[in-house]
């Protein structure tokens, strides 16, 4: 790996197409070249067929539409291309279930595969699954409205989201009825709750499309600068994006679903960047993971490895200086109140590793003393990942990852878009491992979340939630959201 701030140039890269050396190597990479560019047509397919879905009838995938709420705008403008689509729920969910199960299964074909190919077949093929996605009504969540609504609270209302919950507000406001979690203060970073502040006089309809096109933008900008990444590492950038932008679980309930975490991937992604370039940009670096931090809390685990990067001192005067401003900021703003993220991290989801581990060992579930096991086994993780970095710098990428790993397997609430966080650190990593690892978590997001997998659960007697702490457990989350 290259040492940081060593690389005035590109690296050079491996060359795009293998050299051939005899009829056997010819005809398997003819058949690797096809397969990814099948991988790549499938996968686009596969994203119109998921949106087209979503947008031709109200149905589990828009919860909104659910409570009979589906005007045009909501659905989008791909609404009304399927009519004979089937109007069966359990139907739609298998349907659904395999389609998403097939793209992941063309999505590691074509990220293994894809750097057989021209780079400009993936990155059109990137392009245009965003700009299909970014026409889908929300997938699967509500977390838009929420962003919408808290932004109303305190732009219209002059309700601080950090200490009035949403079920105070006036509940005729626009946003209130397409919002859930009326009882959570908001557990999102305040510049990211500026930000929705600033989008209020927009309107709800065209706040909810700027939120849109920002997490879109966001998401392409960020495998933008994992290209010039991994050309600064002497890594294939092809193979790099494709691993983290055609990632059917982060495109479909991620992007999908417009979740903020483009934002702060976006962030963490661009002080990585900025490490690699130069030392002189480390303190630009420090601000910009700061700023991640700011928009969603969960970037703070890759702190104490990034300080230990590399242009330490700079790296640390641009973080604290970012701190000092966005904290002030914020308690201009907002107060001496900070988000309501240990609020949110006391639920517990069924399927989450504390709750199934809790489970295995006959305890029915994530008890105060499995949660406090896996919090402690985190501040480990993090401690020994920022030692790993401080004793080999040239690490400090894999030392991230890990990072981000430890941190989603000891989540006892998350969702599956939560992979995005580790994603692009494992890809510019190098490793093998950290890309299975990857992967791994991957498909355990999307087993854990696919549409049939309850009817899958039900067939073989698993009901996580049936236990007298499962049931504890829902009951605490039901009455956030009322």
């Amino acid at each position: 790996m290259a040492t940081l701030g060593r690389l005035e140039r590109p690296a050079a890269l491996p060359a795009s197409r293998p050299q051939r050396h005899g009829s056997s190597v010819s005809l398997n990479e003819r058949v690797a070249r096809s397969a990814a560019a099948i991988s790549l047509l499938g996968l686009l397919a596969g994203s119109l067929l998921v949106v087209v879905i979503a947008a031709e009838r109200p149905s589990f995938l828009t919860p909104l539409s659910e409570r009979g709420f589906f005007p045009p705008w909501l659905a989008g403008p791909l609404h009304g291309l399927w009519p004979q689509l089937t109007g069966d729920g359990t139907q739609l969910e298998w349907l659904l279930s395999a389609l998403m199960a097939a793209m992941f299964v063309l999505y590691l074909i074509a990220s293994s595969n894809v750097r057989r190919l021209r780079a400009r077949w993936t990155i059109v093929t990137i392009v245009a699954i965003h700009l299909i996605f970014v026409l889908a009504p929300p997938l699967s969540y509500t977390d838009v409205f929420n962003y919408v609504n808290y932004g109303r609270m305190g732009a219209v209302h002059h309700l601080n989201p950090y200490t009035t919950v949403p079920l105070l507000e006036p509940h005729d406001d626009p946003s209130f009825p397409l919002s859930n979690w009326h009882h959570l203060l908001s557990p999102y970073g305040p510049l990211f709750t500026l930000f929705t502040y600033a989008l209020v006089p927009l309107g709800v309809v065209a706040s909810f499309w700027a939120l849109k096109l920002t997490v879109m933008l966001a998401s392409l900008a960020t495998l933008g600068l994992l290209w010039r990444c991994a050309q600064l590492l002497g890594r294939d950038p092809v193979g790099a994006i494709a691993f983290v932008g055609l990632n059917p679980v982060v495109l479909v309930w991620g992007l999908g679903a417009d979740h903020n975490d483009s934002l702060m991937v976006l962030f963490a992604v661009l002080a990585a960047y900025l490490l690699l370039r130069a030392p002189r940009a480390a303190r630009a670096g420090g601000v910009s993971l700061v700023c991640a931090i700011f928009v969603k809390a969960s970037a703070a685990v890759m702190l104490p490895v990034f300080l230990f990067a590399g242009g330490r001192r700079r790296f640390a005067l641009g973080a604290l200086s970012a701190a000092v401003v966005l904290t002030l900021a914020s308690v201009g703003a907002f107060g001496l109140h900070p988000p309501a993220v240990s609020t949110q991290s006391r639920l517990v989801a069924a399927i989450s590793p504390p709750n199934l581990l809790g489970l295995a060992i006959g305890q029915g579930g994530e008890t105060a003393a499995v949660r406090a096991v896996f919090e402690v086994s985190l501040i480990l993780a993090i401690g020994a990942c920022a030692l790993w970095t401080a004793r080999r710098p040239a690490d400090w990428l894999a030392a991230a990852a890990c990072a981000q790993l430890a941190l989603l397997v000891g989540l006892g609430w998350s969702g599956p878009w939560y992979v995005l966080w580790v994603l692009p650190f494992a890809a510019l990593a190098g490793g093998k491992r950290l890309r299975a690892a990857a992967v791994a978590l991957g498909v355990y997001f999307l087993l854990a979340y696919l549409p049939a997998t309850p009817m899958l659960a039900g067939a073989i007697g698993f009901h996580p939630e049936s236990t007298r702490l499962g049931v504890a457990h829902r009951e605490e989350t039901e009455l956030l959201v009322r």
